[in-house]
Parts: structure tokens; C-alpha cells; sequence
């Protein structure tokens, strides 16, 4: 059997199916990391909070507190790049027995469905949480050099490197927590593709859900109110 018989095996409404949640992950990001000026999402807000956060500790003593606060945004990246290595771990096993999983889940699923198809499902799944895991990675290792130049912010005032050095910090800050986000939605959107398991249909029901509770989350969840600060 060749690569393109193989492929045949995937229906016209798979293909639909994971384009769908390959399209929605892309613009949903991109959406919320390029928000219209008159709606900005919740990221974008907090951004705007990283630059205050940065202008404050400038005239802060001691600036202890900063330092605590960038230590713990980089044990929460710590802690989903370990949980992002562990679920890819479990996938590759999955795959590893991928002839009994597939008994299991025909059984499931009242199908016959070759094993090279479940194989190629956690196989994608496995890129979202890869990808999840190398941002993850990445995030941590940003609020590291945040930490650094935040330091590197003279502890007196008058000097003319302060503004700099903190608005280098900010943005360096602003940064990672961007790369810690397209993490969070690339293992939002492994939790979706795993419903591909179940069909065509149920994967591309989850991407909806997840496209509407990321675009809640960002555009119109209370937390975003209370931030814009127009909390009724």
C-alpha cells in the first residue's frame, strides 16, 4: 500500500475536519494578538499592565516583589512544559500500541477503521503538544532575560538608563507572556483534536466550542471588564 492509498483511507469530511481546526487555531490566534484598537483582547490589556508593572518598579524599594512575581511566571511555564512532556510521552506510547488501541476503539466506535488512521490522529495531536511544549520552553526562558534586565534597571532614579532598561524589560516581559499564550491554546486545541478520535463530526464540533471559549476568554469574559475597568 502507498502513502497515497494510505491517505485515501481519511473521508472527504476528515479533511474538512482538520483544516478546520487547523485554520481556527491560526486565526483565533492571530485575532487575539492583532485585537481591533476599540476592542482589545484580554492579552493585549495585560500588556498594557507588563509596562505599567515595569514604570512601578522603577521607583520601587526594595524591588523584591518583582522579583517574585517573575519567579513564579516562570514556575507556571515550568510546569506546563513538564505537563506538555509527560502528555507527549503518553501519546507516543499510545502510538507505540497503536494495534490495540485501534481493537479498543473500533469496538468504540462500531467501525472498521485501519490502524494507520488512529496513528496519523495522535500523531497530529503529538505536534500540538510538541508545539505547546517548545513555547512553553521558550516563555520560560524569556522571563529569564526579563529577570536580567530588570535587574540591570539602576537603582537610582535620576539616571537617564532607568526609563530604558525598564521599557526593555516590559517588552522582553511582554514577549514571553505572548509566547506562554500560543502554548495555552496549542494545548486547548490537542484537547480538540483528540475528539478526531470519535469522527470527523465530533472534532470539528470541539473546534468550535474551543475557538468560542478562547474568543470568550479574551473579548468578553469578566475578568476583561474588570481590567478595561468598567465594571458595573
Amino acid at each position: 500500500m502507498t502513502w497515497l492509498d494510505r491517505f485515501e483511507l481519511f473521508s472527504t469530511l476528515d479533511g474538512v475536519a482538520l483544516c478546520a481546526l487547523v485554520v481556527a487555531w491560526f486565526l483565533i490566534g492571530w485575532r487575539i494578538e492583532h485585537p481591533s484598537a476599540r476592542h482589545p483582547s484580554t492579552s493585549q490589556i495585560m500588556a498594557e499592565f507588563r509596562r505599567e508593572w515595569m514604570r512601578q518598579m522603577i521607583t520601587r524599594e526594595p524591588r523584591i516583589f518583582d522579583a517574585q512575581v517573575v519567579s513564579s511566571l516562570r514556575q507556571g511555564t515550568a510546569f506546563f512544559a513538564s505537563t506538555s512532556v509527560i502528555a507527549i510521552g503518553g501519546v507516543l506510547a499510545v502510538i507505540g500500541n497503536a494495534e490495540r488501541v485501534t481493537s479498543v476503539a473500533n469496538e468504540l466506535t462500531l467501525s472498521e477503521t485501519p490502524t494507520f488512521v488512529w496513528e496519523v490522529k495522535l500523531v497530529i495531536l503529538a505536534l500540538f503538544l510538541t508545539n505547546a511544549f517548545l513555547k512553553f520552553v521558550w516563555a520560560n526562558r524569556l522571563f529569564g532575560y526579563a529577570a536580567v534586565v530588570m535587574a540591570a534597571v539602576p537603582n537610582d532614579v535620576s539616571d537617564p538608563r532607568c526609563e530604558t532598561r525598564a521599557t526593555q524589560a516590559a517588552e522582553v516581559n511582554i514577549t514571553a507572556a505572548r509566547s506562554f499564550n500560543r502554548g495555552l491554546r496549542s494545548i486547548y486545541f490537542a484537547l480538540t483534536c483528540a475528539a478526531w478520535l470519535a469522527g470527523p463530526i465530533p472534532l470539528i464540533v470541539a473546534t468550535a466550542f474551543t475557538v468560542a471559549v478562547i474568543w470568550r476568554r479574551e473579548f468578553a469574559s469578566q475578568s476583561r471588564t474588570i481590567l478595561l475597568g468598567t465594571e458595573t
